[in-house]
């Protein structure tokens, strides 16, 4: 009992839902109740915890607040968490390792960092012009991904990266510069 009410305690309060445990759940919305079923799934302090799509459906106010309770949890229990998303940003935020499955095999098992150094054959400047300059002109420096003055994006190679940027500021009238690796989603994609 002790442990039990332990565990309760501090499970309700990472996840702040002490107004919430004696409302019925048709009551409660789909986070409160995302939240209640966390905390009868972790009751029992597991060593390891299978999340699936844990932020679908959530707003963007309470998917930071679940991926700050996992994270939370993670470092208080040192449990091994398996999360399995296709919203990158969980993945970003709270994965260490990455495993990415097409059709049922397994093409890479690391470090997110790792995935994009290895698979990321492109960086992204972003760049915030402080005149109108012609698309073509941009061209020069790269592939030219989106131009909306003031703002371009441009997709050059990784390792040409810094000339490219290089040349932007010496050649373009520029107020500011990025250089972005490309989305999780696109290098996923490629891979």
């Amino acid at each position: 009992d002790d442990v039990f009410k332990k565990t309760l305690g501090e499970l309700v309060d990472l996840l702040d839902v002490s107004s919430l445990l004696h409302v019925q759940v048709r009551k409660l919305s789909l986070g409160e109740r995302m939240k209640m079923e966390l905390i009868a799934a972790l009751i029992h302090s597991p060593n390891v915890l299978f999340l699936d799509e844990p932020t679908i459906g959530l707003d963007v106010v309470m998917q930071k607040n679940m991926r700050d309770f996992i994270r939370e949890y993670n470092t208080l229990r040192k449990s091994t968490i398996l999360l399995t998303s296709h919203y990158m940003e969980d993945v970003r935020q709270l994965a260490r390792r990455v495993i990415v499955i097409d059709h049922g095999s397994i093409v890479y098992d690391g470090r997110l960092d790792h995935l994009i150094g290895r698979f990321a054959k492109d960086k992204l400047l972003s760049v915030v012009l402080e005149e109108y300059t012609s698309p073509d002109k941009l061209k020069e420096v790269g592939e030219l991904v989106s131009y909306t003055y003031p703002k371009a994006v441009i997709r050059v190679p990784r390792n040409a990266s810094n000339v490219a940027a290089a040349q932007l500021l010496q050649e373009f009238p520029v107020s500011d510069l990025n250089i972005e690796e490309p989305d999780i989603e696109d290098i996923i994609r490629d891979v």
